[in-house]
């Protein structure tokens, strides 16, 4: 199932679209920082998979859901939960190749305290609730977010935030888990960084 997601922008799908090559590849060793932002983005390709985390500023996600219907108090609680960009595509072409399915409760990070679950969706829509957050921003909330489940057929592809939970400027391993026509695979990404809390210039406010 394709899920488009607006967060990025087309144009920056079509580019990833024409840059990423079929076949079996690997994580890249170290992340690709951006000159003009600073960011940092890690990246897996392996079999039918290639996927990308780039790090979001706490400023970055704190304006993007206020502008949603957020009190300030609730969208820092998000923002300080290192909150990746998520894109992920099914490079298998012409039609051929695995449906690649991927579900983020099977995911764990290690930040030197045993492997930990993400904080999902559902972990966050009580929180929201309990807040008294308007039923327009917990649906906004949702539509943000890379979907907790989801299956891409070959040419598929899809993008959201992943929020990973340690706090700003904590580093950790991430074990990636998915399945291609049922086969599970699994990949180890080290020392990813979330992003220290620092101010930005406004042009980087971008979602």
């Amino acid at each position: 199932m394709k899920r488009l997601r607006y967060g990025i922008g087309l144009a920056l799908a079509a580019a990833l679209a024409a840059s990423v090559p079929a076949g079996d590849l690997a994580a890249e060793p170290s992340p690709r920082v951006d000159p003009d932002t600073g960011l940092a983005s890690w990246t897996l390709r392996s079999g039918a998979i290639s996927s990308e985390l780039i790090q979001r500023l706490p400023d970055q996600t704190r304006a993007f859901f206020q502008g949603r219907g957020f009190p300030a108090d609730s969208a820092d609680r998000f923002a300080r939960a290192c909150v990746f960009q998520a894109i992920v595509w099914n490079v298998a072409r012409g039609g051929q190749g695995p449906a690649v399915a991927i579900d983020l409760r099977r995911w764990r990070i290690e930040a030197g305290q045993g492997a930990a679950p993400l904080p999902v969706e559902s972990v966050w829509q009580p929180i929201w609730e309990s807040a008294g957050l308007s039923q327009a921003a917990r649906i906004a909330f949702r539509w943000s977010l890379f979907p907790t489940e989801q299956t891409f057929m070959p040419g598929d592809h899809g993008w959201g935030m992943i929020p990973f939970g340690p706090a700003p400027d904590a580093r950790f391993d991430l074990s990636v888990v998915w399945s291609e026509d049922g086969a599970e695979r699994s990949a180890r990404l080290p020392a990813i960084h979330c992003t220290p809390d620092r101010s930005i210039h406004p042009r980087e406010t971008t979602p």
